[in-house]
């Protein structure tokens, strides 16, 4: 049992204690990022549950009151209140816009931090954001949504890793981050 500790907090170490998952909207980064995190057994956060819980109403409800760029602005403060404030070992997923805002993709690229894109062909994004049922105010248009994505896409690619989620199920997608940032040596595998 100890063997298996030991591996693990030297498969923890190589990660450097905070993931952040980035990527658009659909890409799946609060499901993976939940996954991963109990598979690591790190702690998981999520930056649009964060903005959430700060202003008290949601991320739709923001939008619609305060605009768009009141919402960028709340959430590059509590991203900026997370990596100051929580201590490592943890995942983050943070919204489809937060890492091409201006200074965001800069806090993320702190030493100690693997950014993480999480990408998937635009039509399968579109699918999944209509089948999740929740209500994402800038996925209403499919012109407008594709247009968004091929202009956030290469602020994306500019993640230290790019993992396709497209095609794949959440497990298969944690299975392959935890074989390219651990190695392979978290949870008994080798």
């Amino acid at each position: 049992m100890r063997v298996t500790a030991e591996r693990e907090e030297r498969a923890k170490s190589k990660s450097a204690g905070r993931i952040v998952l980035v990527g658009f909207m659909g890409a799946g980064k609060t499901t993976v990022g939940r996954l991963l995190s109990q598979k690591v057994r790190w702690r998981f956060i999520d930056l649009d549950d964060e903005i959430v819980r700060r202003e008290q109403r949601s991320i739709a409800e923001i939008f619609q009151v305060h605009g768009e760029q009141y919402f960028r602005r709340q959430e590059s403060a509590t991203l900026s209140s997370v990596l100051q404030s929580t201590a490592p070992p943890y995942v983050l997923a943070v919204g489809g816009g937060a890492f091409i805002y201006p200074g965001n993709a800069d806090l993320l690229r702190q030493p100690g931090i693997r950014t993480i894109f999480l990408d998937a062909p635009v039509e399968e994004l579109r699918q999944r954001c209509a089948a999740g049922g929740a209500e994402r105010p800038l996925a209403r248009d499919a012109n407008l949504f594709r247009q968004l994505y091929e202009a956030r896409r290469g602020s994306y690619m500019t993640a230290e890793l790019r993992v396709e989620t497209g095609g794949r199920t959440p497990q298969q997608v944690v299975e392959h981050i935890v074989n390219s940032v651990f190695q392979g040596s978290v949870g008994g595998m080798e």
